[in-house]
């Protein structure tokens, strides 16, 4: 089971990003002079967030075994502190020229990036590939760090989520529905839900971003999958009307009621209940819920009852079905100066093992191979590890690419959206002024 808590990983799915004053203060405190201890370090020092267990505890059982040559060469030592703290304790330890050889990366790209620039954090493209092991990393994973870090791969996939539409199989076959392939498809499904009084969608107005990732669904599968890149680059507006369409599609599930009652004061656990408890018909939402699904507990529908879909393709659009929108959750990194061959040992042997054992031991899909057969708990998991697999290009969230201010206004907004209380012009508009906003 993957054992970080719901709530940091809430924050880490909303896709935070770090704030101006945070950067201005990396940015003095790094310099242009390079980073990072030039001494060899004495220990594979590893610097983690106190609230996601999962790394810490796969590194530690590879210490004992597949890694135990390399932790002979370079012990491993743990610290963590809250992820609330990670950015602050990022930057004095940057600017002290002492960042440990491996760490929790910031809780935003941006943050990440000019360490990068300041020359703290290794090339990993550069460092895997001399190694022999680039290949370990999932293409489809290679794919989203690249998106996120401006082309390069800063970061690890020791996480690696993708997203799509969960649905339960039970009410499908006994409502004669068959998987969406299409956006009308999807709509007239949630149609024929409804009609019987079945829910169709189950998603948390409370948290905002499991609505507005509807949005950058219908985007990516209408426009194409640089849709939201254009708007950072400013070749686009989200008040332009293609960008409008997709916000107007989404409201009218809402006001069709697909979402049921009361979807503003609807938080996570509660969405996540409903589905699980067989109350709604569809959940779009991460593989991270995987977890919550192979939990007899929380799952009374049971797993076998449950599949995945990717979101379904828009009629005419630029996109494909076969790029999922994913993430790699708090990417981990490595100091540039510190990676030296006992670092590089290490390096090797986790891009070759970690994949398998995250997986084996915790139910964690990575972004690393998965070289060791690992029976599936279940037939989704399966299916969603051979669509990871499979992948080749993926995209983004709504917010990735927003600054903090605009993530804020989008996700605290989408209720009223899909409420029926903000218009879909008036929505992305709102969203807009908050991204011109310096």
């Amino acid at each position: 089971m993957i054992t970080s808590s719901t709530s940091a990983r809430r924050s880490r799915l909303a896709g935070s990003t770090a704030s101006a004053a945070a950067l201005v203060v990396l940015v003095s405190a790094c310099g242009g002079t390079g980073g990072g201890s030039a001494s060899a370090p004495d220990n594979f020092s590893y610097l983690s967030v106190t609230e996601n267990t999962t790394v810490k505890t796969a590194l530690t059982t590879l210490s004992k075994g597949e890694c135990k040559t390399a932790q002979d060469g370079l012990p491993l030592k743990v610290e963590t502190v809250p992820q609330a703290s990670l950015d602050q304790k990022l930057q004095l330890l940057a600017g002290q020229d002492a960042l440990p050889v491996q760490f929790a990366a910031g809780n935003a790209p941006a943050l990440t990036q000019q360490l990068y620039k300041s020359g703290k954090v290794a090339d990993l493209e550069a460092k895997l590939t001399s190694l022999g092991v680039f290949d370990q990393l999932e293409p489809a994973a290679v794919s989203t760090i690249k998106a996120l870090y401006g082309g390069k791969v800063e970061v690890l996939p020791y996480e690696y989520n993708i997203e799509g539409i969960f649905y339960n199989k039970k009410i499908f076959s006994a409502n004669g529905l068959s998987v969406p392939g299409t956006w009308s498809e999807l709509v007239a499904a949630a149609a024929k839900l409804e009609a019987k009084g079945i829910q169709p969608f189950s998603a948390s107005g409370q948290q905002g971003w499991p609505l507005t990732r509807l949005i950058s669904g219908y985007l990516y599968r209408s426009l194409g999958p640089d849709a939201l890149q254009a708007v950072a680059d400013g070749k686009a507006k989200l008040t332009d009307p293609a960008y409008v369409k997709a916000a107007q599609e989404v409201a009218a599930l809402g006001k069709k009621g697909y979402f049921g009652k009361g979807v503003g004061s609807i938080d996570y656990d509660t969405s996540m209940n409903e589905f699980l408890s067989g109350k709604a018909g569809m959940l779009y939402m991460g593989s991270w819920a995987l977890a919550n699904i192979a939990d007899e507990k929380q799952n009374k529908v049971g797993a076998d009852n449950v599949g995945f879909m990717p979101f379904p393709a828009v009629e005419g659009g630029k996109g494909s079905i076969e790029q999922y929108p994913s993430n790699v959750g708090l990417g981990i990194t490595l100091g540039a100066k510190s990676f030296d061959k006992k670092t590089g040992a290490w390096v090797s042997c986790i891009a070759k093992n970690y994949g398998s054992t995250a997986l084996k031991d915790q139910g964690a899909i990575s972004g690393f191979k998965v070289n060791t057969p690992v029976e599936n708990s279940n037939e989704v998991t399966g299916q969603v590890r051979e669509t990871i697999s499979a992948s080749k290009q993926n995209v983004l969230w709504f917010e990735a690419l927003f600054s903090t201010k605009a993530t804020t206004v989008s996700q605290s907004n989408a209720a009223g959206l899909v409420a029926g209380s903000l218009s879909p012009e008036k929505f992305m508009r709102t969203v807009q002024d908050a991204l011109a906003e310096k």
